[in-house]
């Protein structure tokens, strides 16, 4: 598998992850009854395709799963803000930073 495919995985399981998360974290927040009990089998569902997505190709996992928290960081951010209406401070930037340099370490690295 190629690094861009992989990369591709990586981004898209990310997005299934925090995506899933935001469902269930609106989910809690809906009122008892019968929306409430669909927006968590959606949350259920997109949870499952993350998990999924990320284990089913053989590969490296300690390695590429370290990638993997980059992108999940960075998608957790842009839905933090665009769905919750909450930007990021000043230290999840610079703790961000941080998240992204050791993706960098373990990405570049040779195997």
């Amino acid at each position: 598998m190629n690094k861009l495919t992989q990369i591709g995985i990586l981004l898209l399981a990310a997005v299934f992850e925090a995506g899933g998360d935001a469902i269930m974290r609106k989910a809690l927040h809906l009122p008892a009854g019968l929306s409430r009990l669909l927006t968590f089998g959606l949350g259920a569902v997109v949870l499952f395709l993350y998990g999924y997505l990320v284990n089913a190709p053989d590969w490296d996992f300690g390695r590429l799963l370290g990638v993997y928290v980059v992108f999940f960081f960075l998608v957790a951010q842009v839905l933090s803000w665009a769905v919750f209406n909450q930007p990021p401070t000043t230290a999840t930037w610079i703790g961000g930073a941080l998240i992204v340099a050791g993706g960098a370490v373990l990405g570049f690295a040779s195997a």
